[in-house]
């Protein structure tokens, strides 16, 4: 292995350092009144091998911000239209301070004490109207500790799972005078329900809300074994923990982003029908909490909803999701309630179109505010303002004109840092594929200097996404970013095969028992008209890497060279090696069952899964293929990568193995992201080079 190699760090080349220092925004938080908005950002420093923690005060009108240090980090969120509340961990202590913001000039005053919490709480959210803040937190069931494991989950994405469950905290915060009081008493709204929620591994917030008398929420459904259904119910509790009632029929399967509207009078989900899917179709379904009436609204809109919130009217739903490659988001009016639980379609119609979109928030005067990310950009916030007018157009039945709406950014977080950079904002290119009626996406990202008609100059790599139901989008991302690539000098493929999501869930659903077959072909097919329509790919000095269900790719093609791709080097990122053991070694037992059509051991799931396990095309690997893998991955365990790098070692195939011991399916420490892209790039480079 060459020791001399490094990586591009031009001015015009996005290097991984410096992706990883870019400002980290997440999505801006409006006040009531929509004057005002904040968002917590984090910027890494190699210098000190930190993450520095800051929140940004914007002003809507004119997009002024204000930052605020916060060096203890901890979540922040409005208490009123003038005041965050700021909670912080010291000397394992959690406390919530207050902090007054003045706008004329737009700055902060000290901060103040309130109180301290008695437990460790998280995803907060305040009603003012209610004057009760509700939160998060690890509980013992009625105060039993579980030493054994008697069900699963034993252990899910990175944590064995310990004897506490999350539950639902409810206690008073109101301004008194001029000083906001936190009160003594409180209250586990899910004690003795045998629920738990948000769901874990990865619910926050968007698990549940709030008004002035009532908390809904999902959770899963604690008859059933939690690793091998995805059933989750929605539940509405009083906030003294008293009155539970289940929304949903109990046949479902999974549920997320509960809301309640403005009014008071309804709430709304996101609902899969099929349990154990975890990739179906979302619907968006709605509860007259009156009428006692449920009723579906996008039945047959064939898209699959991430998130949703209601506008401040209560008449419409805003829902945010991903379109051919992109996350947008939608408009939906929200029809008059039927007379008995039933299944409606509301047209829905897009207000944004590129880019990828994250917390959209409607504010008064038919505005809402929103993070939006690309390719050649992380988030930036900004406002869409008209909307008062596109609800006229929906509430009436007709189909809202975007052009009346006006979209304007408002912050340049990461201007200075992505300053001079020569990236890409990618090309989409659509192909025949193996999907019927439809063609099959993907992106091209060119290099910096890339010139058209310089034939055979340039390598390219592929990239494989996981998921399997996922895709790539235009979107930023610190761990898989196309610039990245690019900016060391690789033409780069990105492509949407089936199984991807955004194109309609029957393309979803055909990956279902077939992984190695119609996506690895659309890849190929893909991969041949991108060499066909760009001579200038040298075609010697081509590659390929992908994670999750794209490191299985890796592996499959790597053991089946008759496909023709002709790649020079892979890398396998916390891939999959034996397909059927995984049904019996994955964390999410129910994942396995539905993408097989039934468990390892049932005839059929085991024929299928054994069809297309690259465990068995070993005597076939050839290439030289750099694997990683990171030992808390229990979604895809490090066994894998290790029988990988095994196998490829009794065969004599240059090969090489780097373990991340404290990284989960995910490489997110920087330092260690930063000796993943050395790796990744120092391994290609040994094998085609860049000159």
């Amino acid at each position: 292995m060459a020791t001399d190699f490094t990586l591009s760090e031009g001015a015009n080349a996005l290097s991984p350092q410096d992706m990883l220092t870019l400002p980290r925004p997440g999505a801006p938080l409006p006040n009531d009144i929509g004057d005002l908005a904040i968002v917590p950002i984090s910027t890494y420093s190699f210098e000190d091998r930190k993450s520095h923690k800051s929140l940004s005060v914007i002003a809507l009108g004119d997009g002024h911000t204000y930052d605020i240090p916060l060096p203890d980090g901890g979540d922040v969120f409005w208490l009123d239209s003038r005041t965050i509340a700021h909670i912080v961990t010291k000397d394992d202590i959690q406390s919530l301070y207050t902090i007054p913001i003045s706008t004329s000039p737009l700055s902060s005053d000290p901060s103040s004490h309130v109180g301290s919490f008695p437990i460790t709480a998280s995803a907060f959210r305040y009603s003012p109207s209610a004057r009760r803040l509700v939160f998060s937190a690890y509980v013992y069931p009625d105060g039993l500790v579980e030493t054994v494991y008697d069900e699963t989950f034993e252990r899910q994405w990175d944590t064995w799972v310990g004897p506490k469950s999350k539950a639902l905290i409810g206690v008073s915060l109101a301004k008194v005078g001029a000083k906001w009081v936190l009160g003594e008493t409180y209250v586990n709204v899910l004690q003795g329900t045998g629920l738990s929620s948000p769901v874990e591994p990865f619910g926050e917030t968007d698990d549940y809300d709030i008004s002035k008398t009532h908390v809904i929420f999902t959770a899963k459904d604690p008859q059933l074994p939690k690793a091998m259904h995805t059933r989750q119910n929605i539940y509405l509790v009083a906030h003294d923990g008293k009155d539970l009632r289940q929304l949903t029929s109990g046949i479902q399967g999974a549920t997320h982003s509960p809301v309640f509207s403005p009014s008071g009078d309804k709430v709304a989900w996101l609902e899969l029908a099929l349990d154990g899917h975890e990739s179906d179709r979302a619907k968006v379904v709605i509860y007259d909490l009156k009428e006692n009436v449920r009723f579906t609204i996008t039945e047959d809109w064939d898209r699959s909803p991430d998130s949703i919130i209601f506008s401040p009217s209560s008449t419409l739903i805003y829902a945010t999701t991903s379109d051919h490659a992109r996350i947008k988001v939608f408009g939906l009016a929200v029809p008059s309630t039927p007379s008995s639980n039933t299944t409606l379609t509301t047209q829905p119609t897009a207000l944004t179109s590129s880019g990828s979109i994250s917390g959209f928030t409607p504010i008064p005067g038919g505005r809402a505010t929103f993070a939006l990310s690309s390719l050649t950009s992380p988030n930036e916030v900004y406002e869409l303002s008209g909307l008062d007018a596109a609800e006229r157009d929906l509430l009436a039945g007709r189909k809202a004109d975007v052009k009346a709406t006006t979209v304007t950014r408002l912050t340049s977080f990461s201007s200075a840092g992505l300053q001079g950079k020569d990236l890409s904002p990618g090309k989409d290119f659509w192909f025949k594929g193996t999907a019927e009626g439809q063609d099959t996406h993907g992106y091209v990202i060119t290099p910096p200097g890339f010139e058209h008609g310089v034939n055979g100059k340039w390598p390219a790599v592929m990239l494989i996404h996981g998921g399997p139901e996922s895709a790539w989008f235009d979107q930023w991302s610190t761990r898989w970013n196309p610039n990245v690539f690019a900016s060391q000098g690789y033409v780069v493929v990105a492509i949407n095969p089936t199984g991807s999501t955004s194109f309609g869930q029957k393309f979803t659903d055909g990956i279902n028992k077939n992984w190695g077959g119609r996506p690895i072909q659309d890849l190929l097919m893909g991969w041949k008209y991108i060499l066909q329509e760009y001579p200038e790919i040298d075609q010697s000095r081509t590659v390929a890497a992908g994670a999750s269900y794209g490191g299985y790719a890796i592996n499959w093609i790597q053991g089946n060279p008759e496909l023709g791709f002709g790649f020079k080097a892979l890398v396998c990122h916390d891939g999959v090696f034996d397909t059927t053991y995984n049904g019996y070694a994955t964390d999410e037992l129910f994942f396995f069952n539905h993408e097989w059509g039934g468990r390892p051991w049932d005839p059929a799931a085991f024929e299928a899964s054994r069809k297309y396990s690259p465990a068995y095309t070993v005597a076939k690997w050839s290439t030289p293929q750099l694997t990683i893998h990171s030992s808390k991955d229990y979604r895809l365990p490090e066994g894998d990568g290790i029988a990988v790098f095994h196998a490829l070692q009794q065969l004599g195939v240059p090969s090489r193995l780097l373990i991340f011991p404290d990284e989960n399916h995910w490489v997110l420490n920087a330092g260690n992201s930063l000796k993943w892209h050395h790796e990744v790039f120092r391994w290609f480079d040994q094998f085609i080079g860049l000159s």
